[in-house]
């Protein structure tokens, strides 16, 4: 038997809506979402009458926390505005961070370059022509004192994207707090550590997952006694979504990559409790605004029931998804450049209105070079105006009720759990990685999504519509090779003047630690106090755990 609201939407199909399409048929004869999920005309109640709304929604800061972690929302504390930076030498990347600070910016956030990225030096063969370049060059402690010269790390929360030698990385702030005397257990920031994405989607990868992943363990265990108040992990969704996964895919494979990352902690008999609190995530604020509030609202409810349901954590921290935001990279064109702000302020009220803790809005410029200062004010100053002038903040999850929401976010909730149940079939997700199965379903996805825009089912303003045939040039960030060679000039007095023997002595150690089953933190502080250089302690786990080489997925 109809319910009120079935009798009612289809009298309004065929006494409304039929009629109108007659007179003036629709642009589509069917609606998708930017990850080619069906939209249909209209949302009514029978569409979410298997949803609970208290089960399966709840209110602000309770049980499953699809509403949100935090009671009263942005009311008690706004997001933690993030600016993205790094470029060239650390004397020029401290600038910027000194003017972003000025500009009102609340957090730091470290941009590499690629040779970092990767673990090499500045003076490798394979880095020339790449220093500086991406992001900042850091080839050492001495690098890392530079960058932060100026800026007390007590007062500060500072997020550093890197991966495959995160731990690294991380000893070298750890030392550079040790040496402005702020105490390890004040300190406050994430490190991304993300080592199953980038087998994914963004290949910065070194070692093989198995022993790549010892390493995020022994982060892990060390900061949950010495380092409490840091975020030992950033799982990120972002490069998955960037490298062409749909919505539903970036919010999988992210949980996902967090569930077997909390599993191989309790296989090396950490407590739940004790690490998982220190996990954050990072996803993509992509165009389509409902499909994203839906993600985000999912990924809460999907992180809180199985952290309660498969590991029996007791602690509410570790049932509450924290995440941080960055607006689309991919979405940012070079044709007609001032569109991005728009592009970049939508995705931002989605990441505002999906709850995130905190965010980096991308420059307008960022799809032709590194951003310029004035880029990176604006992009800083939307977010301002979404804080201080929208009314934003007003109210915990506004969407939450809206029937065409809670349709989309029950539809990733049940696709995710499909996904989590493929991959558990497979023995998890590292194995799941070995046979190449996200890298196959992020390749299929973005083809698809090449194909609609070539067809021109998916309009992208001012590339296949739109178009303007001359644009007026905007000024870009150049960086020369200038930067390179002032790397390599100090790399080399550096290794003039440090202690040579007791670089030595601790790089044999981190390889004889790398060969055993000790904690490598202790062992990689050791080298970073004495100088060793971050392509010297990435070539001694090298030494003991090889490269990886990736069977490539067709």
């Amino acid at each position: 038997m109809d319910t009120t609201a079935e009798t009612a939407k289809r009298r309004w199909e065929r006494e409304t809506l039929e009629p109108t399409l007659k007179k003036a048929p629709e642009r589509a004869t069917a609606f998708t979402t930017i990850s080619g999920q069906r939209i249909d005309r209209l949302y009514t109640p029978d569409d979410v009458a298997d949803v609970d709304p208290v089960q399966d929604i709840g209110t602000p800061g309770a049980f499953p926390y699809t509403r949100g972690i935090h009671t009263s929302g942005y009311e008690g504390k706004l997001w933690t505005m993030r600016q993205f930076a790094g470029f060239g030498t650390p004397e020029e990347t401290n600038a910027r961070y000194q003017a972003l600070l000025k500009a009102g910016s609340t957090g730091l956030s470290v941009a590499f370059d690629l040779p970092t990225l990767m673990g090499r030096d500045p003076d490798h063969e394979l880095a020339l022509g790449e220093v500086g370049k991406c992001g900042v060059s850091i080839a050492s402690l001495a690098d890392m004192e530079t960058l932060f010269e100026g800026i007390h790390l007590g007062d500060i929360t500072t997020s550093m994207t890197i991966n495959s030698p995160a731990a690294i990385i991380f000893a070298m702030y750890l030392v550079v707090a040790e040496q402005q005397g702020v105490d390890w257990t004040q300190l406050s920031g994430t490190i991304q550590n993300d080592i199953l994405k980038e087998f994914i989607a963004q290949k910065e990868f070194i070692y093989p997952p198995r022993p790549s992943m010892r390493l995020i363990i022994d982060t892990f265990a060390f900061c949950a006694t010495d380092v409490p108040k840091w975020n030992t992990i950033s799982v990120s969704g972002y490069h998955i979504r960037e490298a062409g996964s749909t919505a539903l895919q970036e919010l999988a494979f992210t949980l996902r990559d967090g569930i077997e990352y909390v599993q191989w902690g309790v296989d090396a008999g950490l407590d739940v409790d004790t690490f998982v609190p220190r996990m954050s995530f990072f996803f993509n604020a992509h165009s389509d605004f409902f499909e994203e509030i839906a993600k985000y609202r999912a990924a809460r409810n999907l992180w809180a029931r199985v952290m309660r349901d498969r590991f029996g954590a007791q602690s509410d921290r570790s049932l509450k998804l924290r995440f941080h935001t960055q607006t689309a990279g991919v979405s940012l064109t070079a044709q007609q450049p001032y569109n991005n702000v728009v592009r970049t302020a939508l995705q931002a009220l989605s990441g505002v209105l999906g709850g995130t803790q905190s965010l980096h809005t991308n420059s307008l410029d960022e799809a032709l070079a590194l951003p310029t200062e004035e880029a990176a004010t604006l992009a800083l100053r939307t977010q301002q105006v979404l804080a201080f002038e929208s009314g934003l903040t007003s109210d915990v999850d506004p969407f939450g009720g809206s029937y065409f929401v809670e349709k989309l976010t029950r539809e990733m909730e049940d696709g995710a759990m499909a996904y989590f149940d493929q991959i558990d079939r497979m023995g998890g997700m590292v194995e799941a990685i070995e046979q190449g199965f996200p890298q196959r379903e992020v390749a299929e996805s973005s083809y698809r999504f090449q194909q609609a825009f070539e067809r021109h089912d998916k309009v992208v303003v001012g590339v296949n519509d739109f178009v303007q045939e001359h644009e007026p040039p905007i000024r870009i960030l150049y960086i020369d090779e200038g930067a390179g060679e002032r790397q390599l000039a100090k790399l080399q007095a550096l290794r003039a003047s440090r202690d040579t023997e007791r670089v030595q002595q601790t790089l044999a150690a981190m390889k004889s630690a790398a060969a055993g089953t000790e904690n490598l933190m202790p062992r990689i502080l050791d080298a970073v106090r004495a100088y060793a250089t971050l392509g010297e302690m990435c070539d001694a786990l090298r030494d003991v755990w090889g490269e990886y080489e990736e069977t490539p997925v067709i």
